[in-house]
């Protein structure tokens, strides 16, 4: 812990310096890949929407141990039933003893033909849910409207707490980074999208501004005033402050993703599915998908659009010009000046001559009537 505590102490005071806002084009880069390969997963695999959003019948099957063998047991029981409209049903394992299995929307009377079918596979026990397609949809609406006053009270609090709208458009687009990395991993590990899903996904997004309006609070201390001073820019202050703020980010980061962690094991290798497995993984990818964007995302794009500025634009040219071309003369982080290191004089080296007879360097001596007066 000592090695970490001197190390942030470090950060803090400008010794040690990461240029995450000088090297944007770099995060930039990595976000837009990240970003492709989402957007290919929305084209190429899609969602896997729950029974919630899509309707069908969920039936629940007591089996001795639910294993590879019951899932194939299960999932030929519904297909030899005879009902054609419960082709290609999705059937996972739910724990230890249960199985789920669901189909698209039946009658009663086809819920039960299938009942009947899986219990002569081998279920003790079998009970059905029926899930209309207009609960989800309710569903979806509710989560979208959520979402836009969620957003719509983001611009405002930022708006009045920093006066900067800058910084609101950098912590919406850092929200929507988020949001579409988190969708894009599920859709590539193939998730169920269940209502949990979407309480995860909402829950990120205030974590995500919790991070990032932690970072904007140091961005603005450290930048208070600055027109006024000549030794840093806009830009070199406010890369000052993500490195503050860089050891309580990550800190905060790894304490939140451990327990989060956690869930996700205990509710993909244990449960198997279920509302745990999908409310967790999209915390785990939103908090972590958060930390990085509060840093290499919302901050570098907020100094992007700060630089623009004319009034911050002109005092960038007057603190670079007074530097000059001298790499002594820049300021190093923590400090109020550097001012270039004056080296003295050296003094004048006193020749030596070799002498042979004493086998070492003997200074040199003239003769006493060549010396100049002052001297003999």
């Amino acid at each position: 812990m000592g090695r970490i505590s001197t190390f942030g102490q470090h950060l803090y005071s400008g010794k040690v310096s990461f240029d995450f806002v000088g090297r944007r084009k770099l995060w930039y880069s990595i976000s837009a890949a990240i970003l492709v390969l989402c957007a290919l997963a929305f084209v190429l695999r899609g969602f896997n929407m729950g029974i919630e959003f899509r309707g069908g019948v969920e039936f629940t099957a007591q089996v001795q141990k639910a294993d590879a063998q019951a899932v194939d047991d299960m999932t030929t029981a519904v297909e030899e039933s005879g009902v054609t409209e419960a082709g290609d049903p999705i059937v996972n394992t739910s724990g230890s003893d249960t199985v789920r299995i669901q189909v698209r929307a039946l009658t009663q009377d086809q819920a039960t033909t299938i009942e009947e079918s899986l219990t002569g596979a081998g279920a003790t026990e079998v009970s059905q849910n029926l899930v209309g397609p207009s609960w989800g949809k309710q569903v979806a609406q509710k989560a979208l409207t959520g979402l836009g006053v969620f957003l719509v009270l983001v611009v405002l609090f930022i708006w009045a707490y920093f006066r900067e709208w800058k910084m609101s458009v950098a912590a919406l687009v850092a929200l929507a980074h988020d949001l579409l990395i988190t969708a894009g991993v599920y859709a590539w590990s193939g998730f169920e999208v269940t209502p949990a899903t979407i309480t995860g996904l909402l829950t990120i997004l205030g974590y995500s501004l919790y991070d990032t309006v932690v970072v904007f609070d140091k961005v603005r201390e450290n930048t208070k005033d600055v027109l006024e001073t000549k030794t840093r820019t806009y830009a070199e202050r406010a890369n000052l402050a993500v490195n503050q703020t860089l050891v309580r980010s990550i800190n905060t980061s790894i304490t939140a993703l451990l327990p989060v962690a956690a869930l996700l094991l205990v509710g993909a290798a244990v449960l198997g599915t279920g509302p745990l497995k999908d409310l967790a993984l999209a915390l785990f990818v939103g908090m972590a998908a958060g930390t990085y964007s509060s840093i290499c995302i919302a901050t570098p794009l907020a100094v992007q659009l700060k630089d623009r500025d004319p009034a911050v634009k002109a005092h960038t040219a007057r603190v670079l010009s007074k530097r000059g071309p001298d790499p002594a003369t820049t300021p190093v982080d923590g400090e109020e000046s550097a001012e270039p290191v004056k080296v003295p004089a050296a003094a004048p080296v006193r020749q030596v001559a070799s002498s042979g007879s004493a086998k070492r360097n003997q200074p040199s001596r003239t003769t006493r009537a060549k010396r100049p007066k002052g001297q003999r």
